[in-house]
């Protein structure tokens, strides 16, 4: 199983979105997704936290939150287990990532872009402010086919 993180970045009423495109056999191809990637062995969520947005963005978080953790099932996929996280501090300046485009989203747009259906249930949860949480998003294929929160089921 793989142990991920994935912070979205906040500027003012907008996310730090990234648009994969570059990653040859990427799983998110062509998905908007927040920043981050894979736990090293021996790495905490915060430290792989703070490295990937260093990696990916060019950028130095000063100020974050961890704000659930998501577990997906696939029967494509490997499973996976990514620590949420929002980060509203930041020193440096953007650079060119090698996973695909980086673009400041206003929030409002977000749910115009190309997304998973499981990260609209926690981008909502997430921009309502709502305590930490545990999500398990299951997928068959990239259709999402349940989803549960806390131990409740969700409609989807």
């Amino acid at each position: 199983m793989r142990a991920t993180t994935l912070c979205y970045i906040e500027r003012g009423n907008e996310y730090l979105m990234l648009h994969r495109t570059k990653k040859v056999g990427d799983a998110n191809h062509d998905k908007w997704l927040g920043i981050g990637g894979g736990i090293e062995p021996n790495e905490t969520p915060d430290a792989c936290l703070l490295r990937e947005c260093l990696e990916e963005t060019g950028l130095t978080l000063t100020s974050y939150k961890a704000r659930g953790i998501v577990h997906f099932r696939s029967d494509k996929w490997e499973d996976e287990e990514m620590y949420l996280y929002t980060a509203d501090g930041f020193t440096g300046d953007i650079r060119v990532c090698d996973e695909g485009d980086l673009e400041w989203i206003d929030k409002d747009r977000l749910y115009d872009l190309t997304l998973w259906a499981g990260d609209r249930i926690f981008l909502e949860r997430i921009r309502t402010d709502c305590p930490y949480f545990d999500l398990t998003l299951n997928y068959r294929g990239e259709t999402l086919v349940s989803a549960v929160m806390d131990g409740v089921a969700l409609p989807l």
